[in-house]
């Protein structure tokens, strides 16, 4: 047995024994039950058991994983296919640290076809899970721009956010809108175009944004030959304009290729100094450049460019609703020993309903295609090195790189949430989150919680920290952002521990860094490290820690005392008949305290609120003392 093996639980060691040699995807790990690292394979019994073989020459990175990994998990699958989307699936869902990381822009907008009874098309920026569908993104918005012209000249189509039901259209409920008079739309809000003639029109859409222009020019010159040959002069006009048009943009594409092929050329340029690689996507339809897409790929240490370039690819076509008649590669991955394109093949083949090639052109066309799109790849990754040197002369504290670099985070820490629990011998249990962006407070997004499950009387900050973070994380999740770069929780392992199993439960966890500072020693933990990081006295780092950490006990303090002077201006001075809020509040400013306007002369009183309510006040108080006088006395 290997040294590396021999380190691991027992458990972890039979199941590496007792693994299938079927297909299918596998993860490793944490000791928590993080995951690693997602990844598939043809044999999973070789492919796991070769990560924890001394002799392989692993990267640092895989290096690192494996000595985390703590347990291995394999789903079985019947095909490569099914693999290659489990796979994809599940990266998404975990996020696991260890894999490629894909970054498209999530800022680039789509065009969606929104799943309604009478779909409307509009730009976004967000995709929903809601069976629409959505074409893009568009790294290109002026492209984006032109096609929704296109779309909006020669399709008449709603614009309503009307809930077109056949009930309240056959009621009569709706009344049409100024696009019916204008010609831009046939008015289905009023039964005046029926659902079927819309769908098409719809399909109509979905030629065009999938690039085939000309197949849509040919269909309409069918129908209109067919309106004027039935003397439908009017309709025949339209769709003559309707052709214009779209030949009008048609004209604006590039040609590419003459034999009128749907061709996706991908490229890959790789900057090993920098550590970042760019993949390119070139949409062919009809012979003509219809688009341009791009991502940026980081974390490709130890990852061979068929690799990189392989991934992206699998993970386009495990999401697109689009697939062509051919694929062009700008590397071959059957080029390297530890890939090949058979799941993707066996993908494109099963949604396309027949072979779609896949090749990697040496000479003609198709090789400058690929040679045009290699460029535009080398000149994003230049593009990329400069927008980099500009954010770092965007002077990022010190304190924030230096954060970085002891924390071994991939990312800058620019945003920061901090985390504290304040209680007053158990009651009045609050929370706070402060936010710091590149160092400094956002007091604009700071928040308070007020604690609900804690029992009154009896103090519990892990149940408290788990409530706030469940709150707080759950609502980000839900709304998609916006993501912290780290949390700093108040306090050492055992806080940090509650708060790493609530992000996991809420599926916030591995999206973020999360850290626990403890006061006594400053210590630094890390989740699945049972010793701190050790971070000098007088680094910046551990200051900006410190500064984060005591100004969210500072303002959980704050909002704690809020509470607590609301409480007491209810329970004495809006119990006098006759004193509301302003009065109250009024009195507080000026005395600063209940038990000072108590002890005040009506005179003091009265410059505050005047004598009649002075006389009030005073009455109050001056009641709710003679008994304990009278019992003084006696």
């Amino acid at each position: 047995m290997n040294d590396l093996l021999a380190s691991k639980p027992e458990s972890l060691r039979e199941k590496l024994d007792n693994l299938p040699r079927d297909t299918g995807v596998y993860k490793h790990l944490d000791e928590e039950g993080m995951v690693l690292y997602v990844g598939k394979a043809k044999d999973l019994r070789s492919r796991v058991r070769s990560y924890f073989q001394n002799s392989r020459n692993h990267s640092r990175r895989i290096d690192v994983m494996v000595r985390k990994a703590a347990d291995v998990e394999v789903i079985v699958t019947d095909t490569e296919v099914e693999a290659l989307i489990l796979e994809n699936n599940l990266i998404k869902e975990h996020q696991p640290r260890y894999n490629v990381n894909l970054r498209d822009d999530k800022t680039y907008p789509y065009i969606c076809i929104k799943n309604e009874r009478f779909p409307r098309v509009f730009k976004t920026r967000k995709r929903k899970q809601d069976g629409s569908k959505y074409f893009g993104p568009y790294t290109d918005v002026g492209q984006m721009n032109k096609m929704m012209d296109a779309i909006r000249s020669v399709f008449q189509l709603r614009t309503c956010s009307l809930k077109l039901d056949p009930e309240p259209i056959e009621a009569g409920k709706y009344d049409v809108c100024l696009q019916y008079h204008i010609d831009n739309c046939k008015g289905p809000c009023i039964g005046e175009q029926s659902h079927e003639d819309y769908m098409q029109t719809i399909d109509q859409v979905e030629k065009l944004l999938n690039g085939h222009t000309q197949e849509l020019i040919d269909l309409l010159e069918d129908e209109m030959e067919e309106q004027s040959e039935d003397l439908n002069f009017e309709e025949a006009a339209r769709l003559r304009d309707q052709i214009s048009a779209l030949e009008k943009y048609s004209q604006r594409q590039k040609i590419v290729s003459q034999d009128n092929a749907d061709r996706d050329v991908f490229a890959l340029h790789v900057d090993r100094n920098e550590g970042v690689a760019c993949a390119v996507k070139f949409t062919v339809r009809e012979g003509k450049m219809i688009g341009r897409r791009h991502t940026y790929i980081r974390r490709i240490d130890g990852r061979s460019d068929e690799e990189l370039l392989l991934s992206y690819v699998e993970k386009y076509y495990t999401e697109a609703n689009f697939f062509p008649d051919e694929v062009l590669l700008s590397v071959d991955p059957n080029d390297h020993p530890a890939q090949d394109t058979h799941a993707l093949e066996q993908l494109l083949r099963r949604e396309k309903g027949k072979q779609v090639p896949v090749k990697v052109p040496q000479r003609g066309d198709k090789a400058s295609l690929i040679r045009m799109a290699a460029s535009n790849a080398k000149l994003l990754v230049g593009e990329w090195k400069t927008q980099q040197m500009k954010r770092e002369r965007d002077r990022i504290p010190e304190a924030v790189k230096s954060l970085r670099k002891n924390l071994q985070m991939e990312d800058l820490p620019r945003r920061i949430d901090g985390i504290d629990i304040s209680h007053l011998g158990g009651t009045e249990t609050v929370a706070s989150c402060v936010v710091f962006t590149d160092g400094t407070p956002r007091k604009s997004e700071y928040r308070t919680y007020k604690i609900r499950t804690t029992d009154e009387g009896r103090p519990d900050d892990f149940k408290a920290m788990r409530e706030v973070i469940q709150r707080r994380y759950s609502k980000i999740v839900e709304e998609n952002g916006p993501w912290p770069d780290l949390l700093v929780v108040d306090g050492g392992k055992g806080q940090l521990s509650s708060a790493v199993k609530v992000l996991k439960e809420v599926e916030a966890y591995g999206k973020f860094q999360v850290i626990g500072i403890a006061k006594r020693l400053e210590e630094v933990f890390m989740p699945g490290d049972t010793d701190p990081v050790m971070i000098a006295k007088d680094d910046v780092a551990l200051q900006l820690l410190q500064k984060v950490r005591n100004e969210a006990h500072r303002f959980a303090v704050t909002y704690q005392r809020k509470r607590r002077k609301k409480k007491t201006l209810h329970s004495e001075l809006l119990d006098i008949h006759g004193i509301g809020p302003k009065t109250a509040r009024d009195l507080l400013n000026h005395f600063g305290s209940v038990t000072k306007v108590k002890n005040a002369a009506e005179s003091d009183i009265a410059e505050v609120v005047g004598p009649a309510k002075a006389e009030t006040v005073r009455a109050y108080f001056d009641d709710v003392s003679e008994p304990e006088a009278e019992m003084a006395d006696g």
